[in-house]
């Protein structure tokens, strides 16, 4: 907030445009309950408290207090490797799939208990796993890489560079901050918890939500002021980090939550089997694709890159790409059982693969993304089958999490 926003609430002209503008950077609903004055008086409060506090020497309250330097260009996001894959193409024409590419597996790491999910940083330099032993543990990937090494002569690497305990019941999903060095978890202890991944002896949280049922997904917006909670509550969930103020959406289950990459939008995967859209600004639906994956559990969903799709897995045993703007199924990726756990179908870095998990195999399958076909099926190396799949956003590596306890890391073989 500045000068130039003052000066506009002062043209009375101009109210209208401020409480859009205000409602798309902060995402407070445009409703019947929180009508545009309202907006407006969040604004000339936050103005008016922002000149208070300048004129007592406070300076505005961080997300987080580092003592430790960021790592040098944290959450810049290098250009992907190729542009998006255009899937609006028919393409169903036999024998025209990409091959995978070949990759080398290592085992990096294991939970004392069920290693349940993944998620890398923005810039891919970071991947962290969490357990039904409620640790988190946070891997730096150059770290990983070293490991892999045929010839190591420095000694044994240790890619955890960070432990964290501080849940008391399993965690369901984690979720990298875009810009500062946080990580939030979803357990299901109700809570949602903030840790400062920078400073090198911290193992618990900073910050906490408490929430009031289990939280089973999360999700930052882009701006990393907000976030989006999936829990067992019929409501989705949608805080503000710096209040902690809740503002509810649905009336459905929804278990799985993702934003866009702009966070116009965000997508839920629900246990009634539909795939909804939601506008990111008023938090409500504008797109339901019931059915999605029958009368079975929808357990994934999340946008390309261009926002025009959406990629959802379910437990029917399928993978299926939709169009957002219709609601049309574009392709369906089959092939690959999953009817027990809550696995996701993934895209690779440039969006030309999926990948899943068969779960009576324990085989990892790849699809050509825009032809359909399964281009590979490779065994898995865990003892039981994968419970969670979760690929880099800018290079061909990707983990794997076990109901063995393990976590294993893929990367290409170059």
């Amino acid at each position: 907030m500045g000068s130039g926003l003052e000066q506009t609430l002062l043209d009375g002209k101009l109210l209208r445009q401020v409480a859009n503008a205000v409602a798309s950077a902060t995402m407070t609903p445009l409703t019947v309950e929180h009508p545009p004055n309202k907006l407006l008086d969040l604004v000339s409060k936050g103005l008016a408290m922002e000149r208070d506090e300048a004129s007592k020497g406070i300076a505005p309250t961080p997300l987080y207090d580092s003592s430790m330097p960021i790592p040098a260009g944290y959450g810049s996001i290098p250009p992907p490797r190729s542009h998006a894959v255009d899937f609006s193409i028919v393409q169903d024409t036999k024998g025209s799939s990409k091959n995978f590419p070949k990759h080398e597996t290592r085992h990096v790491s294991e939970h004392k208990n069920v290693a349940r999910c993944a998620r890398f940083s923005p810039d891919g330099r970071f991947v962290a796993t969490g357990s039904t032993d409620t640790s988190i543990k946070l891997f730096e990937i150059s770290k990983v890489k070293q490991m892999m090494l045929p010839d190591t002569r420095e000694g044994p690497v240790r890619p955890v560079i960070r432990t964290f305990y501080d849940h008391l019941q399993p965690i369901n999903d984690l979720d990298f901050h875009p810009q500062s060095t946080v990580l939030i978890s979803g357990a299901k202890d109700h809570t949602i918890k903030f840790f400062d991944f920078s400073k090198t002896v911290a193992k618990r949280a900073f910050r906490v939500i408490q929430d009031t049922h289990n939280v089973r997904s999360v999700s930052f917006h882009p701006s990393g002021e907000f976030l989006l909670a999936g829990t067992d509550h019929p409501i989705a969930h949608l805080y503000d980090i710096n209040t902690f103020q809740c503002y509810l959406s649905a009336n459905v289950q929804e278990i799985n939550v993702r934003y866009s990459s702009t966070g116009g939008l965000y997508v839920t995967a629900s246990k009634d089997g539909a795939v909804r859209v939601w506008d990111g600004v008023t938090a409500q639906c504008v797109r339901s694709i019931n059915g999605a994956h029958g009368s079975a559990e929808a357990t994934s969903a999340s946008f390309t890159k261009d926002q025009r799709f959406i990629l959802s897995c379910g437990k029917d045993s399928t993978a299926k790409l939709w169009e957002v703007g219709t609601g049309r199924l574009v392709k369906q990726y089959l092939g690959a059982t999953h009817t027990q756990l809550r696995c996701q179908a993934v895209f690779n870095e440039t969006e030309e693969f999926v990948l899943s998990i068969d779960e009576p195999s324990n085989e990892i399958v790849i699809w050509d993304a825009l032809t359909s076909e399964k281009v590979a099926r490779w065994p898995s190396n865990h003892i039981g089958a994968p419970r969670w799949l979760e690929h880099s956003p800018n290079e061909a590596a990707f983990v794997s999490c076990g109901t063995d306890r393990s976590v294993r890391f893929w990367k290409e073989i170059l």
